[in-house]
């Protein structure tokens, strides 16, 4: 496609100062330079490319040479002097503009993020805005979040090479990869999970490690705040039950939420099976971190010991004092699902280091 021909009013009175130049062998005024400025300004707002703009310049440079002006070799010197003041003020304008724009866009996307994730802003207006960045909310989305070792900005080379590595790969998918309070997002359309995959494996490599969430698709401009909030959930979960999962997804951790949905009622269960442990010699704190391991290691004494680095003897010897405070045999099916999920709890509420 040709690109749109550049107006002669971009030169302003560029032919009158070359002449006015060649013959006084002066050079541009202040005046004179805040025009060219100026003029640079108003072509970069029309949309207009600097290549082209140059070259528009040069073009009246080589019609406009004031030949019977110019004399001797210091007058073409001063011609060409004036030339490079004129096209160096007119860029200055151009790429200030520029600048200009590139900050009011990156704020205005900034502005749209912070509402989108926050579920700011009418909702109406919020998917109108949304168009602009590649975004249908008519429709489900999902969200993955990224954390990593240090906290992360959109310019930061981490984002710009998992942003760079999705669109190599999804080219033309409607997609939004951006940052939130140190951390990596990845919006995509709730139909294309692959998308969030291939974030989380780029996300997890470029962080050296870094954990990764996925919140579930859920429908509309408000689907995203949802599926946003689900991410950030699955993190906390993860570090307060230390969970090694490098990837989480949401839908895997339902049951966490319905057991904590009646906070009092776990509490009370905290209380009432693992109370009894503080009377242990070193508090409760060794014997919850074996029944911890213990259902970890799907109740396998042998397994359990050895990732306790104990003796499968010391190991047995834990068990029977937890029964002994408790009144709870671990190893009895009867008594381990009330046992496990007061275990549970307690990791959820962070017991005992906080009374609940």
């Amino acid at each position: 496609m040709p690109e749109p021909e550049i107006p002669d009013e971009y030169l302003g009175d560029y032919a009158r100062i070359l002449a006015d130049v060649a013959t006084t062998g002066r050079r541009l005024t202040r005046d004179e330079l805040d025009t060219r400025r100026l003029l640079g300004r108003e072509a970069a707002e029309a949309g207009f490319q600097l290549r082209a703009l140059v070259g528009l310049h040069l073009a009246a440079t080589r019609t406009s040479w004031p030949q019977d002006a110019v004399t001797d070799e210091v007058s073409t010197d001063s011609v060409l002097a004036a030339v490079e003041q004129a096209v160096d003020a007119f860029a200055a304008g151009f790429e200030r503009a520029q600048r200009l724009t590139v900050r009011r866009e990156e704020a205005a996307r900034r502005e749209f993020i912070d509402d989108l994730l926050y579920g700011r802003s009418d909702l109406g207006r919020l998917a109108e805005r949304a168009t602009r960045f590649g975004l249908r909310l008519s429709r489900a989305h999902a969200v993955a979040v990224a954390t990593g070792p240090e906290a992360y900005t959109e310019t930061d080379s981490v984002p710009r090479a998992v942003e760079a590595a999705l669109l190599a790969r999804f080219s033309g998918r409607k997609i939004l990869i951006t940052t939130k309070d140190g951390r990596l997002v990845c919006i995509a359309p709730g139909s294309q999970p692959d998308v969030l995959r291939y974030f989380a494996k780029q996300s997890h490599a470029a962080t050296d490690g870094g954990r990764v969430a996925v919140g579930r698709p859920h429908p509309g401009p408000g689907g995203v705040v949802q599926s946003y909030d689900e991410a950030l959930d699955a993190l906390d979960l993860a570090e307060r039950m230390d969970l090694d999962d490098p990837v989480l997804y949401a839908a895997d951790l339902l049951v966490y939420p319905v057991l904590t949905r009646d906070r009092q009622a776990m509490a009370d269960l905290v209380r009432s099976q693992l109370g009894p442990l503080k009377q242990a010699r070193g508090g409760a704190e060794p014997l919850l971190k074996t029944l911890t391991v213990y259902f970890d290691a799907g109740c396998v004494s042998a397994e359990t010991a050895r990732r306790l680095s104990l003796s499968v003897r010391a190991l047995t010897y834990r068990l029977e004092r937890i029964h002994q405070l408790t009144g709870s045999d671990p190893s009895d099916p009867v008594h381990r699902y009330t046992l496990q999920t007061a275990v549970i709890g307690a990791r959820l509420l962070d017991w005992p280091a906080k009374e609940v």
